[in-house]
């Protein structure tokens, strides 16, 4: 038995309709269309890269099963190195270091760079991993209002002050945000912020999770903000495989590899595992030559996604976003549930986010688009939404 504490928390969640469940994924989208994984362009089930990684294991003779150990023990294997080189030379930064998962490379960067007597600025709807990141650190952190500057900006600006005034000429300020945010899909404004940072001399820290892939090699590359920004990219999402890794220097590289606990004490990814993210990266090198390309086709999805809701009257519902994440805002998690069932049935895969996981009130429909999709089927799901969002509506 659970303890009485445990078993009352969950019989909350229960009593919210806020209970989670897991389901394999064939019980998940078995015969329907998806609107919910995060295979943005369809690299998770791409036949090229699942044979060439089987290709890159025998050309480096490492067909076996596991790393056999942390990547400071017996785990590194050379697939490690020449991945990481290939990576940053595709950012065009100095260094590259894989770890095994975004959350991992979030909690292993956020506890163990910012010091004691450090700020961390973030944004409030920043990803979980970073705020456990950050939990786990000595150093001070607040939170700005999402996305908004000026907030940012007198936080900012009174810390500088502070700082000063202690003559802490060693603490550092870091300001933490998304490129592309999860729940929303929205974008800050990076090239303000990054002037920001260098106006008040913080360092930047920008996760690129749900960028990667679907802006090409990233929206910091998208804006030339390579060398003003330290990032975290991940492979989970658009490239198709696992794992993630932090972009920056040379010297943040080595501090991590030494001080990342989340990096030294683990066992490191298979080898196929590191072959699958090489042959991903080169396959989406070789799809951006091509004149329809998944990243095109993405794209066109994404604009015709656009246009449907402003022609279905839906904007007053939509968070606006240009990226392959729009969520239809739909408070309470019985309604949101309900509208995803009615979905569901018609065959549509749409899932209900529902709090805790969003504030609660603002409980959504989260759409990912995917290269894949047909614009049939965005009608049609828009469609649905509509007629159902209006069944709601008159009750």
């Amino acid at each position: 038995m659970l303890p009485k504490k445990l078993q009352h928390k969950l019989e909350q969640r229960k009593q919210n309709k806020a209970l989670r469940k897991l389901k394999t994924s064939v019980e998940g989208v078995e015969g329907l269309v998806d609107f919910s994984s995060n295979d943005y362009l369809g690299f998770a089930k791409n036949q090229a890269i699942f044979f060439r990684a089987g290709e890159i294991l025998k050309t480096h003779n490492l067909e076996y099963n596991g790393a056999t150990g942390s990547r400071l023990l017996s785990g590194n294997h050379k697939l490690y190195a020449i991945t990481e080189d290939f990576i940053a030379k595709t950012h065009q930064v100095e260094a590259a270091l894989i770890f095994n998962s975004g959350y991992d490379a979030n909690v292993g960067f956020f506890s163990s760079v910012p010091q004691r007597g450090d700020v961390i600025l973030y944004d409030e709807y920043i990803h979980a991993s970073i705020r456990d990141g950050i939990q786990m650190s000595h150093a001070k952190a607040y939170k700005f209002k999402h996305n908004d500057l000026e907030d940012l900006e007198r936080l900012l600006a009174k810390h500088d002050q502070m700082l000063k005034q202690v003559q802490h000429d060693n603490s550092v300020i870091y300001i933490v945000t998304e490129s592309v945010f999860s729940m929303d899909g929205d974008t800050p404004d990076l090239n303000t912020m990054v002037d920001l940072c260098e106006k008040y001399n913080a360092n930047f820290i920008v996760d690129e999770a749900h960028a990667v892939g679907v802006f090409g090699t990233g929206l910091i590359d998208c804006l030339g903000l390579g060398q003003r920004v330290t990032r975290l990219v991940t492979f989970g999402k658009a490239m198709g495989c696992h794992g993630a890794a932090i972009l920056g220097s040379t010297d943040l590289k080595e501090y991590l590899v030494n001080f990342a606990r989340s990096l030294i004490y683990t066992t490191a990814l298979s080898p196929h595992s590191v072959a699958t993210i090489l042959a991903s990266y080169d396959h989406a090198a070789r799809e951006a030559k091509k004149p329809q390309s998944d990243l095109i086709k993405l794209n066109e999805n994404i604009q015709y996604f656009r246009k449907e809701i402003k022609e279905k009257k839906l904007q007053s519902y939509f968070i606006s976003s240009d990226s392959a994440i729009h969520s239809a805002v739909i408070p309470g998690n019985v309604q949101v549930k309900a509208i995803a069932q009615e979905l569901s049935d018609a065959g549509f895969d749409v899932k209900a986010i529902l709090s805790p996981t969003v504030p609660a009130g603002e409980e959504r429909l989260r759409f990912c688009l995917h290269s894949y999709n047909t614009q049939s089927e965005i009608e049609t799901v828009l469609e649905l939404l509509a007629k159902s969002l209006k069944g709601f509506s008159t009750d």
